[in-house]
């Protein structure tokens, strides 16, 4: 199997977009018919989950016919094998599934890039919102809104406030660790939403950290930490060494996403 490196990632990016673009529009056409289900791990699926997996995993088998694809229902029905080295597509076709279910508009189309168990390229859509977040580690990230015809905004973090800190959290797991950390934060204000549009806003420069103390599955981080660390930000475990993707379980057992330094 091939490695794909950042100058491969920049040749893919255009029809990556249009693949989560196609994906979008599957979802917001089935979002006042779908049924919701219980997956084995409790979480609930749709047809709009199991419709856009299917237009994303046909779109790059056509793109990139050697690159495995590893998605999160796939992984469902049946437990995939970890790539070791060899690059590969990490699919998060509905992120967010409960804010879907509940009519919220905070829920994205995840695809991402991964060379030796890092991402290398980021492409989340939030279909109900219209807008494209990218980024390729080494070329940089941006923005585009679909009901525009504007050419692409680059984003990048913003330096870390001397006074308020914009924490982002999830709405719908946060966990005890997770409030007990920003509650020890001086000068934090809390924003929940759901789904990675939590990277986004921190690489777009409306946010400046995003930490999370429970589990999470690999595809539901890898491309929102390929778009922030592309946008000048970074993604670690909570001691600051690296995230490991990968693993048997396809776990991570922690994160923090940062923007800029303190200036």
């Amino acid at each position: 199997m091939p490695t794909l490196d950042a100058s491969d990632c920049a040749a893919l990016m255009d029809e990556l977009t249009a693949i989560v673009g196609r994906a979008a529009e599957a979802i917001l056409a089935l979002a006042r018919q779908s049924e919701v289900r219980t997956k084995a791990d409790g979480s609930p699926v749709t047809a709009a989950d199991e419709a856009a997996e299917a237009i994303i995993c046909e779109g790059l088998q056509r793109l990139s016919p050697s690159l495995p694809i590893i998605s999160e229902e796939q992984a469902a029905k049946e437990k995939p094998t970890p790539v070791e080295d060899d690059s590969y597509f990490l699919v998060d076709p509905l992120d967010g599934t409960r804010e879907f279910v509940a009519g919220r508009d905070e829920y994205t189309v995840n695809i991402a890039l991964m060379t030796q168990r890092m991402p290398q390229l980021g492409v989340i859509c939030a279909p109900a919102a219209g807008t494209i977040w990218r980024g390729i580690l080494g070329k940089g990230a941006d923005r585009i809104e679909r009901t525009a015809t504007i050419k692409p905004v680059p984003i990048r973090v913003r330096p870390q406030p001397r006074d308020e800190v914009v924490v982002m959290a999830s709405r719908s797991h946060l966990d005890a660790q997770t409030q007990a950390l920003v509650k020890a934060l001086p000068r934090a204000t809390l924003m929940q939403i759901g789904s990675s549009v939590k990277f986004c806003w921190i690489a777009d420069g409306r946010a400046d950290l995003y930490p999370r103390m429970a589990p999470t599955h690999d595809w539901d981080i890898a491309a929102g930490h390929a778009i922030l660390q592309a946008a000048g930000g970074g993604v670690t475990a909570p001691d600051g060494s690296p995230v490991i993707y990968g693993t048997k379980e396809l776990l991570i057992p922690a994160f923090v996403g940062c923007g800029g330094v303190k200036d």
